[in-house]
């Protein structure tokens, strides 16, 4: 979750000498609703209109704008003043249970030892070093981590951004590279939040600079002499395009375009190849790459392509050698391939490159691992019918390896080689896993050309139980390193690093993250379970308690077996008039599940439930079952990211007061592997907002949550989520929290001069060139789907408001909606579905249960809250503060944070971001009705 510091905002310096500044605390408890002008926008495409109130706020320099912003921070203030008190105490039991001196496990790199101190009081951790005491230092020193940076003999300060930042109210480091010998340092900061880097590089022997400056670019590194960097250029889009190469001790205005992509799909990245042989420039767009590749012998050659890119594919390549592998004890050079060309879910090769000689070709020499193809959009490629396969069928494939044999979901994610052992990266049943080898094994193997004898890597014994782990390889920067460096953590269990020696399978511990205040692991739970959904696909879902606090989860007592598996029951589809009859069927499912949508097509989900095998807890005096438990309940669902187990020091704080905690895997992600995330995106994503409803009422029909208590929370592609959701079920949610939301998804998608849009059309869609991919957007875009139409808010908003405030929002109404409205000035009953209480609810709860924004008929819409940042480059400033005056302008009492100096992953500085937490589960706690 990402929050904005107002104690250190301050307004732009352009505003106009009138504008108070952003800083100003607000003079009163019970300020007015911030006022938006209307100033309609007309926008057509494909024969559709429609007209924008807010699309003047994209002038980031008015002075309108800039007032706007003052009064939306003030209100912020203002309508959260009431709970201070449980901000600062979320605060401080947060910063109590962390070791705010501390030290990360130092890591080998070359001939020093790397590691960073975090020191109290002090915003940013700092780089330092030590030197190796000889080549076979391979066991990291022993530091103390109360020392100051600097402190130990040999011990040498690399970089400390707190020195750097002063005098600045954001900073965030973009990168640090050094030389081979460690004597250079290459560093980028950015100071405005933009994510435009300015880089320098530094002498760390008598700490002076080189003249010479790359000014906003996205990212540089050295050749390993020093000698040359490799830098990639930005262009008005923020999309990384082209690569320059740099001879230090030169004037950068004679440096040399070694690389540009004039595909504006595809965004550009230059780096070191792990053997650091060769310099690789990589181009990716969402669904195609490309590897070029440059030996650091001829730095001034030509960049040529490992495997020409072929559209639709994508590859990585990374090289290796099986030591003494080869006839006469000679080594064996080998490519390693991962790509999807035959597989969708991804396979890796491994060419020996003594074998194989350019051009290569994708689908080359010894597979060693397969994913599944099962719901792949290409699957079928592999298997006839297997596209049509649910996604939980278990593969099975003879070039597999053992472990692999059977799994769910399977996706290869990658594989890494080293001088001693051999690494798998994968996942399967949702989750993440990796397996071991020694190389010597890998040898055998390939030479046999039979299934490599990977091992799983599970955690630690000690750690067993009903955990939910993320595991992976990491810290593992050098090829020779003997012994493999691995990390882990779960919902309740804090990580842990650990080494492990493959060959003899001993793993020791090297860190265990501390949580002060006498937390105690066994005092919490965390459970997997699943829900089916509408349209019959099992969608995983995460959750974490405390057992003596969660009144819901107490219910059930130590046997879950209940909740494994959660349904959509066909006798819970919600009811539209008193003769019980099905609204209409809307999302295709043919389930008739859905209310009839609005004019835009946007379906509606009106009181969806579920049930489950057996009745696991009763119903509250207001007709929902185990009435008052609250539920924090989060998701993404895009770019096949996955929302792995993790923990979180912020959220101990939640579950302590009785919150149940729930994440989600919603399609969309790569939880289930590439099949998840093709069936939440483009014309599939509306699959992502479903499964994410049909959840929480799933949850909440089972007993375990109130719907007046659930609060939903999600950022930047999940805000998109949270918006979707709080038009499709208003009624599942008490608030809705929306970090940097992409609410105004077809505005921007439709407008390929904004950052990222061309890059966004693999994972959208173009509605720009295409009316069904138009129409599919407009369907679901969280914007042009809120709430309009004749306000029935209570009379103390009304008061709060003012009455000159209330007929300035009336006339906006007159600009908020689709052209037909406009010009008709009537919004037809026929396009709007109301809901009437269900047959079996126990009472008339219709002043509680939400209905579509119909104008003859009362609606409820969840509290929401969103943040934003003014120099957020990703999803700008323009759409959530559009979302929110439009939501306002219905009274919804809906807020916004805005900073004004950060960017889109907030403010910089731990402390700072600590504050922001605190402050935006404080209010998720108040919408649950805590208080304390």
């Amino acid at each position: 979750m990402f929050m904005t510091d107002e104690t250190n905002a301050t307004a732009p310096s352009t505003q106009a000498d009138d504008v108070p500044s952003a800083d100003t605390p607000p003079t009163s408890q019970a300020l007015p609703i911030p006022y938006a002008k209307c100033e309609p926008h007309v926008r057509t495409v494909h024969g559709d209109t429609f007209i924008d109130p807010y699309e003047w706020m994209r002038d980031k320099n008015s002075p309108e704008l800039q007032r706007y912003v003052h009064e939306e921070n003030n209100y912020y203030q203002a309508k959260t003043a009431g709970f201070d008190g449980l901000k600062h105490k979320l605060f401080e039991e947060l910063k109590s249970r962390v070791d705010e001196t501390d030290m990360s496990v130092p890591t080998r790199m070359d001939d020093y030892w790397y590691f960073v101190r975090t020191q109290e009081g002090l915003q940013y951790g700092v780089q330092c070093r030590l030197p190796i005491a000889g080549p076979d230092d391979w066991d990291p020193p022993q530091v103390k981590a109360s020392d100051a940076p600097g402190s130990m003999p040999g011990e040498q300060v690399v970089f400390d951004p707190n020195v750097e930042a002063k005098g600045h109210d954001f900073f965030r480091l973009g990168g640090l590279d050094l030389t081979r010998d460690g004597r250079w340092l290459l560093y980028g900061v950015d100071t405005a939040g933009s994510e435009r880097y300015d880089y320098r590089i530094r002498s760390l022997e008598d700490g002076h600079e080189l003249p010479e400056v790359f000014k906003g670019i996205a990212e540089a590194c050295f050749t390993p002499d020093g000698k040359w960097v490799f830098y990639t250029l930005l262009d008005q889009s923020w999309r990384p395009y082209a690569v320059r190469r740099h001879q230090v001790g030169t004037s950068v205005d004679d440096d040399v375009e070694v690389f540009r992509e004039s595909d504006e799909r595809f965004w550009v990245g230059v780096g070191l190849s792990f053997d650091e042989r060769n310099m690789v420039i990589g181009c990716s767009s969402k669904t195609t790459s490309e590897v070029l590749m440059l030996s650091i012998d001829n730095p001034e050659g030509e960049f040529r392509a490992f495997i020409p890119r072929q559209e639709g594919v994508e590859y990585d390549v990374s090289f290796a050698r099986f030591e003494g592998g080869g006839v006469g004890g000679g080594d064996v050079p080998v490519a390693l391939v991962y790509h999807n060309a035959r597989n969708p879910n991804f396979e890796v090769d491994v060419l020996d490159l003594k074998l194989h000689e350019p051009p290569y070709r994708l689908g080359e020499g010894v597979i060693v691992a397969q994913g599944s193809p099962y719901g792949c959009e290409r699957g079928d490629l592999v298997g006839a019918g297997a596209s049509g396969k649910p996604v939980n069928t278990p593969y099975w494939n003879i070039v597999n390896p053992p472990i692999l044999q059977g799994a769910r979901g399977l996706g290869i994610e990658g594989i890494a080689m080293y001088r001693n052992f051999v690494v798998l990266s994968y996942r399967k049943d949702s989750l993440p896993h990796i397996a071991v080898m020694t190389k010597d094994e890998a040898l055998e193997d390939f030479l046999a050309h039979r299934p490599w004898r990977f091992r799983e890597l599970q955690p630690d014994a000690e750690n067993g139980g009903e955990h939910l782990y993320s595991i992976a390889a990491g810290g593992n920067p050098s090829y020779d390193v003997p012994r493999m460096r691995y990390s882990f953590s779960s919902y309740t269990q804090p990580g842990q690093l650990r080494e492990l020696d493959v060959a003899t399978g001993e793993s020791g511990l090297l860190k265990r993250a501390k949580v002060r205040g006498g937390y105690d692991a066994s005092n919490y739970r965390e459970r997997r379970v699943w829900v089916r959904v509408r349209d019959g696909e099992l969608v995983p879902v995460s959750l974490v308690w405390r057992p003596d606090r969660c009144k819901a989860m107490a219910a059930l007592g130590d046997d879950l077996s209940g909740i494994d598996l959660l349904d959509v029951a066909d006798d819970s589809i919600p009811r539209s008039r008193s003769d019980n009859s099905v609204l209409a069927d809307n999302d295709g499912s043919g389930q008739n599940r859905v209310t009839n949508s609005d004019a835009t097509g946007a379906g509606v989900i009106a009181g969806a439930a579920a049930s489950t095998s057996g009745n696991v807890a009763q119903q509250g005096n207001d007709g929902f079952p185990c009435a008052g438990s609250p539920m924090f309940i989060t998701g993404y669902g895009a770019y096949e990211s996955n929302s792995d187990p993790g923990f979180s020091v912020a959220r101990v704080s939640m579950l302590d007061r009785g919150v149940l905690y729930a994440v989600v895997h919603v399609r969309g992600g790569g939880e289930m592997g590439r099949a998840w995330y093709e069936q939440g995106r483009r014309l599939n994503k509306r699959n992502t907002f479903m499964d994410f409803v049909d959840a929480t009422a799933a949850l909440q029909q089972a007993g375990l949550a109130d719907p007046k208590r659930t609060v939903a929370n999600g950022g930047s592609a999940g805000g998109l989520l949270m918006g979707a959701v709080a038009n499709m079920a208003p009624e599942c949610y008490a608030g809705i929290e929306a970090d940097v939301p992409f609410v105004d998804a077809l505005t921007s998608i439709l407008d390929p001069s904004l950052p990222l849009t061309v890059t966004e059309w693999d994972e959208w869609g173009d509605p720009l060139h295409d009316k069904t991919v138009y129409d599919y957007m407009k369907s679901y875009s969280p914007y042009e789907n809120a709430p309009f139409g004749p306000w029935q808010g209570d009379a103390a908003a009304e008061d709060e408001s003012g009455a000159d405030a209330k007929s300035k929002r009336e006339t906006c109404r007159e600009y908020s909606g689709d052209a037909s409205v406009m010009k008709t000035g009537v919004i037809r009953d026929a396009d709007f579905a109301t809901v009437a209480p269900s047959a079996d609810s126990g009472s008339d709860d219709s002043e509680n249960r939400p209905v579509r924004h119909s104008p003859n008929a009362t609606w409820r819409y969840p509290k929401i809250f969103a943040t934003t940042s003014l120099n957020d480059t990703r999803v700008l400033y323009v759409e959530p503060l559009k979302w929110i005056a439009r939501l306002q302008s219905q009274g919804v009492d809906a807020i916004v944070r805005i900073e004004v100096e950060a960017g889109h992953g907030g403010t910089s500085g731990r402390y700072k971001q600590w504050q922001e937490v605190s402050d935006e589960n404080a209010w998720c706690l108040n919408a649950m009705g805590i208080d304390r």
